[in-house]
């Protein structure tokens, strides 16, 4: 059974970084893209950072050089500094494994003085 986990969300102040991470149970993440999807209150699922097989990575405009994806053999890692209000969500980690698409669970991120 393939499933994601993400973890490393928190509380975080405005100007902050936190450090989210994506790991994957019954499969190496190595062999697929992955994505970074979130949440904010009461609104609809947004996508935020992707990141290839081969490491290249695309970013939405709202994000875009504050967050940083990266992988290892293992993981995929969402750095986010100079956190603001405004991303505060649920953040999410997503990939297409074996016909299916995968979500984790989730982690809350709250940005907030």
């Amino acid at each position: 059974q393939v499933q994601l986990v993400e973890s490393g969300g928190g509380l975080v102040q405005p100007g902050g970084s936190l450090r989210l991470s994506c790991a994957a149970s019954g499969t190496s993440l190595s062999m697929y893209d992955v994505g970074w999807y979130r949440r904010p209150p009461g609104k609809e699922r947004e996508w935020v950072a992707r990141v290839s097989v081969g490491g290249r990575t695309n970013y939405a405009d709202s994000v875009k050089g504050r967050f940083t994806m990266s992988r290892d053999n293992a993981k995929v890692y969402l750095q986010m500094n100079s956190l603001k209000p405004e991303d505060t969500a649920v953040y999410y980690c997503n990939a297409y494994i074996r016909r299916s698409d995968r979500w984790g669970q989730g982690t809350q991120v709250t940005v907030s003085s």
